[in-house]
């Protein structure tokens, strides 16, 4: 195979809807190509067109309202844009698939696995009986997911997330395609999952002379899986260069601003970047640049003159009037992180061998009882101010321990104690006032924790009454309107109703929602796992400043090691159920002890800083491989020794106990070893 082969090639494409009389243009003049063996990055934030000009590829522009309104594409000699429906067909699946971003809803859920995958090879190889029964195990087991005879009868429901994007993947691998689109295919996945399915992909296009197209708001992982970048604002391509070359050395405002709102470690002491405004939904009525509302160095000609295409160095190029131009320094926080020259602060909320484990009961006559144990014995202790971080793959604990905390959940054994007096763990509903008025939780989803037939100020006036019961209908509105502020929003915006915001400005009202009860702690569950990184870096520096200014303290619960390294004063690790590894955040991230700890932190995509303005990408670590066990039945000794690379007999024998490397830093396990 010839690897200068160009697959696809796409010229000067554009994508409108009509509204009313009007075409809202999409997309406009995006042009480019796409070789065998090639993995091209499309960049960008949510409404910038990534997806529309993806779903172009496969003929699948959303229709009636959508409408392709000029341009050409190629899938190798075939032209793309002039076929019929019907003349679609054979293509798709075949030539060119598509991996969807949610697998959940790309998976049939009344159809077993065995059934989706067989329904591809009978369409596209006419394959039936023992033939289909053969591939279909075949692609199983080159998507690497374990026991493939059983996973063929499952149910999608039946599978992790990472197994479900892993049978997506094998279906769109399923017709042998020379395209393969991947559209956020790693979005709200754990980081060891993450890295899995991106070092899957770049195998699977090693391996088969793959070119894929993958779209994704993960600068970091990006950087480490793609050959070529493409960074895409309301509906052009404004940059375009070779990974390294682009990271190293962005030119155009946009990408250099949308890589200084990546939290990272040496970020700590000051805020974001961030990008003032959002994305223009109809930029047809822009003269000029269409990021010059929002870019720091805009002068008149970026407002009333549009940008050629410059070219910067073979294979990179920009469009823009100040390419290269040095951005205005984010400003510093002068916040010191937690234990570096504080005082020790006041414990606000500790819980003691905390367990909840849940009745599961088998069918048939004889029914016996299971325990599923979600939690299994944790300590924990969070202080006045500061940000606990709980981190660890999905199925862990997590967010179960959170909710235990705010007695969401009641817990089957242990003490959680308010303050050092108030026990909460045991208390009648009747009884849980006091802690839902000094605890609150902002959701990993704000679109469904609202509701969707009040307007804001209403669902802010029924958090109110939590704090303020005897206020009057003025001393509240004055106070949500104090709230909105806070948060960034316009006291108008109390008149709106939930799906009018981004959703960012979604995430902002969930925090003013927490914030009305006046709390000292706030549980954030993966609260920026889905935002683009520019309304992530917004999310964080707002955080930041309401914890200086009320001084309140958050348990932030998330997969994304990034945001931990950036904003936790103290890491807790879990796994299965319990907490392996916990200690200060810097100490922790950069000398861990527990083998868990360091296969996260190795699969984690990063970037660091190489010259000033530019970034390179670390090289990750080889994935973790296996699947957290089933806390119905738990591994015997040490849990993580089914998949740890240290493990010896004895760990399968002895639960491991606590051993302290530095103040203040605990680890569980029974050979622990720091990293070189």
């Amino acid at each position: 195979m010839n690897e200068a082969e160009t697959r696809i090639t796409v010229e000067d494409l554009g994508i409108a809807f009509q509204q009313g009389r009007r075409l809202v243009p999409a997309v406009d003049g995006v042009s480019f190509s796409l070789k065998a063996g090639e993995m091209v990055a499309l960049l960008g934030e949510s409404g910038c067109g990534k997806s529309l000009t993806a779903l172009s590829l496969l003929g699948l522009v959303p229709r009636p309202g959508g409408r392709l309104t000029h341009g050409r594409a190629w899938l190798g000699e075939r032209e793309l844009y002039s076929l019929e429906e019907s003349q679609w067909q054979p293509l798709r699946g075949r030539r060119v698939a598509m991996v969807f971003q949610e697998p959940m809803t790309a998976l049939n859920p009344v159809m077993t696995i065995g059934e989706q995958l067989g329904e591809v090879l009978r369409i596209h190889f006419s394959l039936g009986g023992a033939a289909l029964r053969r591939r279909c195990l075949a692609l199983l087991q080159e998507v690497e997911i374990s026991d493939p005879e059983s996973r063929l009868k499952a149910y999608p429901h039946q599978l992790s997330g990472g197994l479900r994007q892993r049978v997506v993947i094998a279906i769109a691998l399923a017709g042998e395609p020379e395209v393969l689109v991947a559209d956020e295919p790693t979005t709200a996945l754990d980081v060891t999952v993450q890295a899995q399915i991106i070092a899957l992909l770049s195998r699977l296009q090693k391996r088969h002379g793959t070119s894929v197209l993958l779209i994704t708001h993960n600068l970091a992982l990006a950087a480490q899986g793609s050959d070529r970048c493409l960074v895409m604002y309301a509906g052009q391509v404004v940059e375009e260069g070779e990974t390294r070359e682009l990271f190293r050395s962005p030119a155009h405002p946009y990408t250099r601003m949308l890589l200084q709102s990546l939290p990272r470690q040496e970020l700590r002491r000051r805020d974001l970047q961030t990008i003032p405004g959002m994305v223009p939904r109809d930029w047809s009525r822009l003269a000029g640049c269409r990021f010059a509302p929002r870019c720091p160095l805009a002068q008149e000609e970026c407002r009333h003159s549009l940008p050629a295409w410059v070219s910067l160095s073979p294979g990179h190029g920009c469009r823009c009037h100040r390419a290269g131009t040095p951005l205005p320094q984010a400003v510093t926080s002068g916040r010191l992180p937690w234990g570096e020259g504080e005082l020790p602060r006041e414990v606000l909320l500790e819980a003691k061998g905390l367990r909840l484990w849940f009745p599961v009961s088998s069918g048939g006559l004889f029914r016996s009882r299971r325990w599923l144990k979600a939690v299994d014995g944790v300590d924990l202790v969070l202080r006045e101010g500061e940000t606990l971080a709980l981190v660890g793959e999905s199925g862990c604990g997590k967010s179960t321990v959170g909710k235990a905390l705010l007695r969401l959940l009641k817990p089957t054994e242990g003490e959680i104690l308010l303050e050092g007096k108030l026990s909460c763990a045991q208390l009648p509903e009747s009884g849980l006032a006091p802690l839902r008025r000094r605890v609150q939780m902002i959701f990993q989803d704000p679109f469904s924790s609202l509701d969707p037939r009040l307007m804001i100020g209403e669902s802010l006036a029924e958090a109110l009454e939590t704090s303020h019961p005897r206020a009057s209908a003025e001393e509240r509105r004055q106070r949500i309107e104090a709230l909105l502020q806070k948060v960034g929003l316009s006291p108008e915006d109390r008149l709106r109703y939930p799906h009018q915001f981004s959703g960012g400005q979604r995430q902002r009202i969930g925090l003013a929602r927490a914030l009305a009860a006046e709390p000292r702690l706030i549980l954030c569950d993966e609260c920026t796992s889905a935002l683009d990184v520019s309304v992530q870096a917004q999310i964080l520096n707002l955080l930041k400043d309401i914890q200086r200014e009320l001084g309140v303290a958050y348990l932030f619960i998330t997969h994304d090691l990034s945001v931990v390294s950036y904003l936790a004063d103290r890491v807790a690790v879990m796994y299965l159920g319990r907490i392996v590894e916990e200690g200060p955040a810097e100490e922790l991230l950069r000398h861990p002890f527990h083998p868990y700890t360091q296969a996260l932190l190795a699969a984690a995509p990063r970037l660091e800083e190489d010259v000033p303005g530019g970034l390179r990408p670390t090289s990750p670590g080889a994935p973790l491989s296996g699947e957290v066990p089933s806390p119905l039945s738990p591994p015997p000794g040490c849990p993580f020794h089914p998949r740890c690379p240290r493990a010896t007999p004895e760990c399968a024998q002895e639960p491991p106990s606590w051993f302290s490397p530095s103040p203040g830093h605990r680890c569980r396990c029974l050979h622990p070893t720091p990293l070189p």
